[in-house]
């Protein structure tokens, strides 16, 4: 590993953990020809994942999409960030454990609605009204009546 600060390869790792997510590795270095300490982070290399849309256009896979929909749905939600994450990990986690190089946006979405039903009804309901895209309050009413039967 190269040193930032003097650019010299002669590195060592003086300590190695997980991080909080256990996705990635942590690790302190220390430059022998400087003496500078630096951190790096070591990540499993994935598959690229490409999302099949509804209108059947492909793009490559967004965690950031993901995080923004949940965020908006939570808006003024008693649901903290640390929630959030937890909760856009959970789904990221399922959709790479399909083992599959393409996947159709509507399988994330019912991951996502899945989660956020757990986590706060309201949430669920907003991103729910968005993403089967309710015409009316009639669909609005039956998906709060399925809510409220469970």
């Amino acid at each position: 590993m190269k040193c930032p600060f003097c650019g010299r390869e002669n590195t060592r790792v003086i300590d190695s953990r997980p991080t909080d997510d256990n996705n990635s590795i942590r690790r302190r270095r220390l430059c022998d020809a400087c003496g500078k300490r630096f951190t790096t982070y070591e990540k499993v290399e994935t598959i690229p994942l490409i999302v099949i849309k509804k209108d059947n256009k492909r793009e490559p896979y967004d965690r950031s999409k993901i995080e923004a929909g949940v965020l908006r749905a939570c808006y003024k939600r008693p649901v903290s960030a640390n929630q959030i994450n937890q909760l856009v990990d959970e789904v990221e986690t399922g959709i790479f454990n399909l083992e599959e190089s393409e996947i159709p946006s509507s399988v994330i979405g019912e991951m996502v609605m899945d989660k956020l039903k757990d986590l706060e009804a309201v949430a669920y309901v907003r991103f729910a009204s968005v993403y089967r895209e309710f015409k009316d309050v009639n669909t609005f009413m039956s998906e709060l009546e399925k809510m409220m039967d469970r």
